[in-house]
């Protein structure tokens, strides 16, 4: 059987799928991760029955379904009245249609799930990238430690302030969109047996709230906005955010938010950025993957699912070939993924995803196992 040795940078989402649908595939792959250990950060993730699809093939549905929340709807509603734009039914109804369940999970979760199914021995924490050099032996990994490696194929997985993509293709400003995401997660019983919603997404005229609990209990909530707060640019998962400015942000909101933003001990902040979809983001025996490649703004909660589907086709891409075929199959990949996620970045950029009537087959239709690959 032909295997590749393959090297995966970033060990978030899109790279422990990477790892485990490679090596589905037989390749052997080792992850190196920038960080000193994994954090369970406070966020809620919409896991999208196309998402699921591959998830399924990596053997994590079981595993998902008794951890997180199974919504009956995304529900849209006018931050003022509260009334009903438009209801995206999920449930049963989704999961006949689609042929896989809509779940919301704490982020954490989902990541922890998924470097189940990755040996620790395999992932590399401490790991910063600084260099990929092409060869005639292969392609050589250098880390700010000083290690380095050899490796037949590398999947830069390494997020929006990809180090890769620097690398490659030089430096690139992100698209600031002027706007900032609050978010937390925290016990529902600080809402004293309020019920905020399976899934609402508040629209106001220039911000907007999501809401919905992570776990199968409903034991624990999260929400997420997005708001303007322009000049603020610092990209960290971990900055604190007032939640006074937040409650002042949304006040005149409906008294449903106003119950889970007074019941919020504290938040995180970060800024929205995402870029232009690029020409192409594989250079020889290297791919760039998920955010390192395709970053986009959250509005239709398929960042993630980008990446997992990125995952699955590119093992498919990979399966049966050896380094002398690793650049073409790399080509296929990015051939196979570029028209799908440059529609969705667009589209997700326009914030107008389930506001109204909205038909959202094309986006979780979508199986990675099955789907065409490119020629």
């Amino acid at each position: 059987m032909k295997r590749l040795n393959v090297a995966i940078i970033g060990a978030g989402m899109g790279g422990l799928a990477s790892a485990a649908a490679l090596r589905k595939a037989g390749h052997t792959v080792t992850v190196y991760e920038q960080a000193q250990q994994f954090t369970r950060l406070g966020a809620g993730i919409q896991i999208g029955c196309n998402a699921m699809h591959v998830l399924r093939g990596l053997g994590l549905e079981p595993h998902l379904r008794a951890e997180t929340f199974y919504p009956r709807s995304w529900n849209n509603r006018d931050w003022r009245t509260g009334e009903v734009l438009f209801d995206m039914l999920f449930g049963q109804p989704a999961e006949d249609k689609y042929g896989a369940p809509y779940l919301l999970a704490h982020r954490g979760d989902l990541h922890a799930a998924l470097a189940s199914i990755v040996p620790a021995e395999l992932v590399q924490l401490d790991h910063e990238l600084v260099g990929l050099d092409q060869t005639a032996g292969g392609v050589r990994v250098s880390f700010a430690n000083g290690c380095s490696t050899l490796a037949d194929a590398v999947v830069a997985a390494d997020g929006v302030n990809s180090v890769a993509r620097t690398i490659l293709f030089g430096e690139a400003e992100p698209h600031f969109t002027g706007r900032i995401a609050y978010r937390t997660v925290y016990p529902a019983a600080r809402l004293a047996g309020f019920d905020m919603g399976d899934c609402t997404k508040w629209w106001g005229e220039d911000r907007h709230i999501v809401m919905y609990p992570v776990k199968p209990d409903r034991s624990e909530v999260y929400f997420v906005t997005s708001q303007p707060e322009p000049g603020f640019n610092l990209e960290s998962w971990s900055t604190k955010g007032d939640v006074n400015v937040l409650r002042a942000a949304f006040e005149g909101f409906h008294p449903d938010v106003q119950r889970v933003l007074a019941a919020c001990p504290d938040v995180h902040k970060r800024p929205l950025v995402d870029r232009e979809p690029l020409d192409h983001w594989v250079e020889g025996n290297v791919a760039l993957l998920g955010d390192a490649c395709h970053p986009m703004t959250p509005y239709m909660a398929q960042g993630a699912a980008m990446a997992i589907e990125d995952a699955a086709i590119l093992s498919r891409c990979l399966e049966g070939v050896d380094r002398d075929g690793s650049a073409a199959a790399l080509q296929r990949y990015q051939a196979t993924r570029l028209e799908r996620t440059s529609k969705m970045q667009l589209t997700s950029r326009q914030n107008a995803w389930g506001k109204g009537e909205t038909n959202p087959d094309w986006v979780y239709g979508y199986n990675a196992w099955t789907a065409p690959l490119h020629a």
